[in-house]
């Protein structure tokens, strides 16, 4: 049972789909309201994560197996450090967004190997932590290819319209699976940044009881 009074909230969707922007406006709504916000995002900052980021750039080769364990790794000391940890944010009162979680794992990883497999991967991450919510910005391929090829310098690994579409299937299969156990609010993420802010805010509102 939840008794805390500030939120772990989770935002996924595929690249493109505005997350990242969501991240920010999400963050300012919040602290102007008063609360207490670290927001982060994986594949971290870290010394994992950096590898991670090569790879996927494509500066540093490595099998998708290889890559799958990469994120369980960064993950679990994304949560567990003692200095930047996410489960001692919560602990301090901090309501912790993220920019991607469990989900991207399963969608993307997901995409080149054996879906359960990932799942049971990251079974330790879940049962540390599990977001109050995961915010699925759900944006169509066409439109999410289109904004990665407008905003961005270099394209990565996943970012192919059937890359991307496979990924968006991933997701759906991802939440079917764990319809039981994870709380997932989807918005169409086809629109404006602001009509997409308002949706995600209302949500979040609600969950805090304002």
């Amino acid at each position: 049972m939840k008794t805390r009074k500030n939120l772990f909230i989770a935002l996924e969707g595929i690249d493109g789909s505005g997350k990242s922007t969501q991240t920010k406006l999400l963050t300012e709504q919040l602290t102007a309201q008063g609360h207490k916000v670290y927001s982060t995002f994986e594949p971290t900052n870290n010394q994992i994560g950096k590898l991670i980021r090569d790879i996927l750039r494509g500066n540093t080769k490595a099998d998708h197996r290889v890559i799958a364990g990469l994120f369980v790794a960064d993950r679990l000391d994304h949560l567990l450090n003692e200095e930047y940890g996410i489960v001692k944010k919560l602990e301090e009162g901090y309501t912790v967004i993220m920019d991607r979680y469990l989900f991207s794992s399963y969608a993307y990883q997901g995409a080149h190997m054996d879906i359960d497999w990932v799942i049971q991967a990251n079974a330790m991450s879940a049962q540390i932590l599990r977001p109050d919510v995961n915010i699925f910005i759900d944006v169509s391929p066409e439109v999410s290819m289109h904004r990665v090829h407008t905003n961005r310098e270099n394209v990565e690994l996943f970012e192919t319209l059937d890359g991307l579409k496979l990924v968006r299937s991933k997701y759906m299969e991802a939440f079917e699976k764990l319809k039981d156990v994870e709380y997932v609010f989807s918005v169409d993420g086809n629109r404006t940044p602001g009509l997409i802010a308002q949706d995600i805010w209302q949500k979040v509102q609600s969950m805090l009881g304002q």
